[in-house]
């Protein structure tokens, strides 16, 4: 990211934090950024194209700071309290913005932005679960929609609390006492059937996938382009860079060659982020993905 678009969406990350969205102008983000509304243009197109690469921006930086643990030599369960950790106190450190994210209305909810929160609030599924595997094993195993589901309402509940009184809790002493309750859980789940099973959650990642595939080829392109992005942010990267240019140089085509397709969809199976945009690929050229 250049530095004058960095500076651009810091400024307009603090203004909004006080200001909202709705009440900010683009003359304001750029007197705030110093720089001129000409140079604005240069990076975003509109306010709301602005939004989106701010939530990007605030997405990819709690993302870095989970991944700064996942090569140190630690239990999964050490390493999970300290990302749980590392989570509360980033959305501390940014909690005025956080506030103004949760207040009605103050994110226009344009298809972009409905379908980044999706993708990302699945994602955030998928670390809880991942995490939870880690930890437990084969006896979380059939529990670990409900699992994650139910970690996410302590973790945004004491989010809640600590937004609006920060000196009332220990974080690290909180983050062990959600982990205990979660051992609870595991415990008391066992024997019984759950409730968010896979095949009950199907729907709601078929309609995750909708926002990335409305049924022609521009849709495609759309997520090749989102590909991309997230494969910048991944280390050694080659490899997967090399099969995305073929796979787009393919779906280029106008006829695209399904093998070619599906033995380039295949590569991406071994990086769990790109799950979503290679089912949706593989769904719209009906291939297995």
């Amino acid at each position: 990211m250049k530095e004058k678009e960095k500076a651009i969406i810091e400024a307009a990350i603090k203004l909004y934090a006080t200001k909202g969205f709705a009440s900010t102008s683009i003359q304001e983000i750029v007197s705030e950024s110093g720089i001129s509304k000409g140079a604005f243009y240069l990076y975003f197109k509109s306010k709301d194209t602005l939004l989106i690469a701010i939530l990007e921006y605030y997405f990819d930086y709690i993302e870095k700071k989970l991944e700064a643990y996942e090569h140190e030599n630690l239990s999964p369960r050490e390493k999970f309290a300290l990302q749980l950790t590392a989570l509360f106190n980033t959305m501390l450190d940014h909690k005025e913005f956080i506030i103004m994210q949760s207040r009605e209305q103050a994110i226009p909810l344009n298809e972009e932005v409905k379908e980044l929160m999706i993708r990302k609030y699945y994602e955030a599924q998928m670390y809880y679960q991942n995490s939870l595997r880690a930890i437990y094993g084969k006896k979380a195993e059939p529990h670990l929609w409900d699992l994650a589901l139910m970690l996410e309402g302590f973790f945004n509940s004491y989010m809640k609390l600590l937004l609006f009184n920060p000196e009332g809790f220990k974080i690290d002493e909180l983050v062990e006492y959600i982990l205990r309750r979660v051992d609870s859980l595991v415990t008391g789940l066992e024997g019984e059937s759950p409730v968010a099973t896979e095949e009950k959650v199907k729907e709601l990642i078929n309609k995750t996938k909708a926002f990335f595939l409305a049924g022609d080829d521009k849709d495609i392109k759309s997520i090749i382009q989102k590909m991309k992005h997230e494969i910048s942010n991944l280390e050694n990267n080659e490899d997967l860079n090399i099969s995305l240019e073929v796979l787009e140089s393919e779906v280029e085509r106008e006829s695209p060659r399904i093998p070619v397709v599906q033995g380039m969809l295949s590569n991406f199976k071994s990086e769990q982020s790109l799950d979503t945009y290679r089912e949706a690929i593989a769904e719209f050229y009906g291939v297995k993905g």
